[in-house]
């Protein structure tokens, strides 16, 4: 008679994960300084209050019912899990989901959802109505996010279990999905005031590099923390992460150099994203000269993709769509040329003997998630539009966002500079300044 012994919390497993857990939540204040120092000087709070504000409203919806959509028991031909754990019922502190506690690895993913949430809000920056964006979030996680991420990773998800494309660690229900629905919620809310006229200069590139750099460093919770073990190959990708990055970094200011004349500060903390964004579904399937290539090609890439707002007249305001829209495609399908069954644990890519078997699967998931994410994020901000309108004033766009919203400003000059009049007008009564004769 054989024997199965029940599955067993590994205790190295789980302190690893813990500390990735933590990592991962980091990224959402690394990218709220990221977009914060992107923006002009005058909507910077509210920049950061899109990115801190999404922790908690996505928070509530996954521990409500987003965490059993998504990972639940499969109850639509790989479309969506089921309602077995809404609230986490059923789940307790013994609970175990591979060698880690199943509430761990809950959390884990709760904080993927938070940071791809607010990666949509820069597509949108300068011009959303804060209001709007309250109810926009739990929405979309909803209808969009946790659908992705069944599809993906969870249990009897189409996309895992029936095409069989490849995605470690978010390149589809992250990157993708938050590129395409921001290149939607473009659309909906059109170009902010003085699009292509006036200079829309990033206000604080010290602050843009230390939101990259947290970005960086919670990246290898995010890729590495996502093998959920203390491995070997949590050790691969972990490096590849690290490679991506370096690699991204320099094809961006290589592009600059021979474009502009001119390596850049803000390309450089642009390169390094964009290496990190096509490194995340492909770092568990690639060996390190993969990794290389992978972030070198986006940096590339993407240098280019983020002048295609100009050309095509979409005003994606901070680079979403151009970064992780694109960089995410990248990253995707260069899994079908350069898997190595050294990774995977069998699937090849094209340059190791795969032919263009798995390419097209990855490239039908890129189609597929992208047209999705596009088309029901499109349909969210177009009825918000109508039901509470999602576009700030002319006024409020004009004269900032966080005075005409949060009665605040990031810096004192912004109270004593020009437009001091009409910022008083907004100010609660403690903090009016008397205008000087």
């Amino acid at each position: 008679m054989t024997t199965f012994a029940a599955p067993r919390i590994d205790t190295g497993d789980t302190a690893w994960l813990l500390a990735a857990t933590a990592l991962v939540l980091l990224m959402t204040p690394g990218l709220a300084l990221f977009y914060g120092g992107m923006v002009r000087t005058k909507s910077v709070l509210n920049m950061l209050m899109m990115s801190f504000v999404s922790i908690a409203l996505v928070t509530v919806v996954w521990l409500a019912a987003g965490y059993s959509l998504a990972f639940g028991g499969d109850t639509a031909a790989g479309l969506v899990g089921g309602l077995d754990h809404l609230g986490l019922a059923g789940i307790g502190p013994e609970s175990v989901t591979g060698t880690v506690p199943t509430l761990l690895f809950a959390t884990f993913q709760l904080t993927f959802a938070i940071v791809t949430a607010a990666l949509v809000s820069g597509a949108v920056a300068d011009r959303a109505k804060f209001a709007a964006w309250l109810v926009f979030v739990p929405v979309w996680a909803l209808l969009v996010y946790v659908p992705v991420t069944h599809w993906v990773w969870g249990p009897g998800g189409w996309i895992l279990t029936h095409l069989g494309a490849l995605d470690f660690a978010g390149g589809l229900p992250v990157e993708i999905t938050s590129g395409a629905s921001g290149l939607a919620l473009c659309l909906v809310l059109g170009p902010r005031l003085g699009f292509k006229k006036d200079a829309m200069r990033p206000h604080n590139l010290p602050m843009v590099v230390l939101g990259a750099g947290l970005l960086w460093f919670g990246w290898f919770g995010f890729n590495a923390g996502s093998v959920l073990a203390a491995n070997g190959l949590a050790a691969a990708v972990f490096l590849n992460t690290l490679a991506a990055g370096c690699t991204g970094l320099l094809g961006w200011l290589f592009v600059e150099q021979r474009r502009d004349g001119h390596p850049t500060t803000l390309g450089a903390a642009s390169g390094a994203v964009a290496g990190l964004v096509a490194i995340t579904p492909s770092c568990g399937s690639v060996s390190l000269l993969g990794s290389l290539v992978v972030g070198l090609t986006a940096g590339v890439v993407c240098s280019y993709a983020v002048g295609w707002k100009f050309k095509l007249n979409y005003d994606d305001s901070l680079d979403v769509v151009g970064v992780h829209l694109v960089g995410g495609i990248v990253g995707t399908l260069l899994i079908g040329v350069f898997a190595e069954r050294a990774m995977t644990g069998g699937t090849e890519g094209l340059l190791y003997g795969g032919g263009l078997a798995q390419l097209g699967k990855q490239l039908v998931a890129v189609v597929v998630v992208a047209v999705y994410a596009f088309g029901v994020t499109f349909a969210i901000g177009k009825a918000l539009d109508r039901v509470m309108g999602f576009r700030a004033s002319e006024e409020q766009e004009h004269t900032g966002l966080d005075l005409t919203v949060h009665a605040e400003t990031a810096y004192d000059h912004g109270v004593l500079g020009h437009g001091a009049p009409v910022a008083h007008s907004v100010l609660p009564s403690a903090q009016k300044v008397k205008p000087q004769a």
